[in-house]
């Protein structure tokens, strides 16, 4: 066991712990269901529609990092929105509407019909989901990075 930490021991303490992560998107998901269900409360027509698209491929991204928490944001957002695109063209075929026909969480998880402007908008969600997550792990990189901030062995 070395008594100075080695570059390979910097390396390591820069890395975010993932069980904070998985517990920071977590709550990054459960603030984005309420985000949801606030904009369904208040807002109408396209604003809550559109919203409701972006915020819902959000949730598939944090989602995607409790699931694995060392996905780069880019990762994350790319596979948020491939989920969602391809729901989306899922809908394409009557198995989603046939089964949000007898189920209501069917419905929220795969709506029913096809609708082109919902892949913009979930676009724009992947798109805010990485800069969140960008950002995210800017700040926790500097915090771990930090010089001082050394374990003694």
């Amino acid at each position: 066991m070395p008594l100075l930490p080695g570059p390979r021991d910097r390396a390591a303490d820069a890395l975010p712990d993932p069980v904070r992560i998985r517990l920071a998107a977590a709550g990054a998901a459960v603030v984005t269901v309420g985000a949801g269900l606030g904009l369904r409360a208040v807002a109408t027509g396209d604003v809550g529609k559109y919203g409701g698209d972006a915020l819902y491929t959000v949730l598939i991204l944090t989602l995607v990092v409790v699931a694995v928490p060392r996905a780069t944001p880019l990762t994350a957002a790319a596979s948020a929105l491939a989920v969602s695109w391809g729901i989306e063209f899922l809908q394409l075929s009557e198995v989603p509407a046939e089964l949000s026909r007898r189920s209501a969480v069917a419905r929220l998880v795969l709506g029913s019909t096809f609708d082109p402007p919902d892949l913009f908008w979930y676009a724009v969600g992947a798109a805010a989901g990485w800069l969140v997550h960008t950002a995210a792990g800017s700040v926790t990189g500097r915090r771990a990075g930090s010089p001082g901030r050394e374990r003694c062995r």
